[in-house]
């Protein structure tokens, strides 16, 4: 499996975003999927991850009430809505897939990974 992220940006507080990730390849597997960013110096955390058909969802406190994660699998894709951007949510921003639906919080529960979209917030 192969994942694209995008959607990241520059956004000013109290601005909105919407982030995507594709993926490519192995699609028809039921992979739970997460995102998850990394601030420049501190190490990758945990945002959000959803369940294959969408009915369990789990957030970071940080997040949580600010942030929307869903996912259409007719189209092979995730989205992490993104509202009420703080400065302190810059960072770049991944998707991944686990396939052992281990519903991991940490990055060590994923197998596959997008390559990062950067979403800088201003104050």
């Amino acid at each position: 499996v192969q994942l694209q992220a995008c959607g990241g940006g520059l956004v000013q507080a109290g601005g909105s975003l919407r982030l995507s990730c594709e993926a490519y390849g192995r699609t028809s597997s039921n992979y739970v999927m997460g995102w998850f960013r990394q601030a420049p110096g501190k190490e990758r955390e945990f945002v959000a991850l959803i369940s294959w058909r969408g009915g369990n969802i789990a957030y970071a406190d940080s997040v949580k009430g600010r942030f929307t994660i869903s996912r259409d699998n007719a189209k092979n894709t995730m989205y992490l809505q993104m509202n009420s951007l703080k400065p302190e949510d810059t960072a770049v921003y991944y998707c991944a897939a686990d396939s052992l639906t281990r519903w991991a919080r940490t990055d060590l529960g994923y197998d596959y990974w997008g390559q990062g979209t950067q979403v800088t917030v201003s104050s």
